[in-house]
């Protein structure tokens, strides 16, 4: 029989995804609902006063309000994928006393590397609308840059990688029992998440990048 601790930890992780889920559905209907698109925030007030009134407000805080949206949206739309992950590592380490505080981690790592793709994403879609400013050529042909990453995305769906990632993804116990080594329990249940995290961005980051073209975030377009 399921421990009452593997019974329970669905139920958290459920309650988490309901709260994310809330959570973007109140940000949507408020008046800063604009800000969780990945639109020019810094054109936009009061954004653009804050940004002007804070030391390097510019450059951080849009980040700042793209991280949090782009966190709350995995915790909402990757977290219940890893459900099965869970379970494989709740099993591994049914017998140990802090099995609660390491699956927490491997949450933690998972949301973590996602969280960082999607800073990464942020960035490199700053300097596009940085780019397409300064080259007045791209601004009338803006249509090319969506196409070529339409191109990309679906290129990379036929790839050898994204097979690969894609059967790590698919295969959470076995995945669980090669990488977890148990002698630094709390750091390797972290480093875990984050590979599994790694994976499943290995998966998804060429659909997730052309959310940031067509869809600026929208959760619309994300779903």
């Amino acid at each position: 029989a399921a421990s009452p601790h593997r019974r329970l930890f669905p139920l958290v992780l459920a309650s988490l995804v309901a709260f994310a889920w809330l959570t973007l559905w109140a940000w949507t209907r408020s008046p800063y609902g604009r800000y969780l698109d990945h639109g020019d925030r810094a054109l936009t007030e009061p954004f653009s006063a804050l940004c002007r009134a804070l030391p390097g407000g510019a450059l951080w805080l849009p980040a700042a309000f793209a991280a949090a949206g782009w966190t709350l949206m995995i915790l909402a739309m990757m977290l219940p994928t890893t459900l099965s992950l869970f379970d494989a590592f709740a099993r591994v380490v049914a017998s140990r006393p802090d099995r609660t505080r390491l699956l927490a981690l491997v949450g933690v790592g998972y949301v973590a590397m996602w969280s960082g793709f999607g800073l990464v994403a942020h960035a490199l879609h700053g300097l596009l609308l940085t780019g397409v400013a300064r080259v007045p050529a791209l601004a009338w042909r803006g249509w090319l840059i969506g196409a070529a990453v339409f191109a990309l995305a679906g290129a990379f769906q036929f790839s050898g990688l994204k097979t690969h990632c894609l059967d790590r993804c698919r295969t959470p116990y076995s995945f669980v029992i090669s990488r977890w080594r148990g002698r630094a329990p709390m750091r390797h249940a972290f480093a875990l998440g984050v590979s599994h995290g790694l994976f499943c961005v290995g998966c998804c980051w060429a659909l997730m990048l052309l959310m940031f073209v067509v869809g600026a975030g929208s959760l619309g377009w994300m779903l």
